[in-house]
């Protein structure tokens, strides 16, 4: 569990703590909370794939991702790695340091080889031509591999964008690329999830229970 990476903020997300007050519950979040407990259950498929949790902040897209890697290693022991894909990047940009003693691959390495990857804020990142590289390098990896990866993004695809907070201005194709749009497509199935933010609506220590 350590070795996973899980941020101590995230610790206590669990499946079974995603539920839902009367006037938060709705359609979406009750099949994504569905869909999450029935990958877990059913790792490792015939045919390797990931989630992608597609929604606004606020919905619970990292709590299920969280949920879904813990109990693959509590219950499974499968080797799973949390990354936060802006943080990634960050510390990739650091390692082009003259005083740095990490490189780019000694930091890629766990994320390109971890059984399940858990890739937290997908498209967070401005869309440079090196994030834009940086994704297709690690997404090409391991569909190549056969590595099974799960993805959280606030952003939606072009036909959901009406249904999105209306600050949501850029689509999930915006911000990586079409290729790696259409990558995903093959590698993960889509979870859509809607609501209100959470953590806006009830305050930012409240719990779902």
């Amino acid at each position: 569990m350590e070795r996973a990476g899980i941020p101590g903020r995230y610790k206590k997300y669990e499946l079974e703590g995603y539920a839902f007050t009367a006037e938060w519950r709705n359609e979406s979040l009750e099949r994504a909370k569905a869909i999450a407990e029935r990958f877990a259950q059913e790792y490792p498929t015939t045919t390797p794939f990931g989630l992608l949790f597609m929604g606004p902040p606020g919905v619970g897209k990292t709590h299920l991702a969280v949920g879904i890697i813990k109990r693959l290693i509590r219950e499974k022991s499968v080797p799973c790695v949390f990354r936060t894909f802006p943080d990634l990047l960050k510390e990739i940009q650091l390692s082009y340091s003259a005083v740095s003693m990490t490189s780019e691959i000694s930091l890629l390495q766990p994320v390109l080889d971890a059984e399940v990857l858990l890739l937290d804020e997908l498209g967070a990142q401005k869309p440079s031509a090196w994030v834009l590289e940086t994704v297709a390098y690690v997404l090409n990896y391991r569909y190549a591999e056969n590595k099974v990866t799960i993805l959280t993004t606030n952003f939606h695809d072009n036909e959901n964008l009406e249904a999105a907070r209306k600050s949501m201005n850029h689509s999930l194709v915006d911000r990586i690329g079409a290729p790696m749009r259409s990558r995903l497509l093959e590698m993960c199935k889509t979870v859509i999830m809607s609501g209100d933010d959470f953590r806006e609506k009830y305050g930012p220590n409240a719990r779902r229970l």
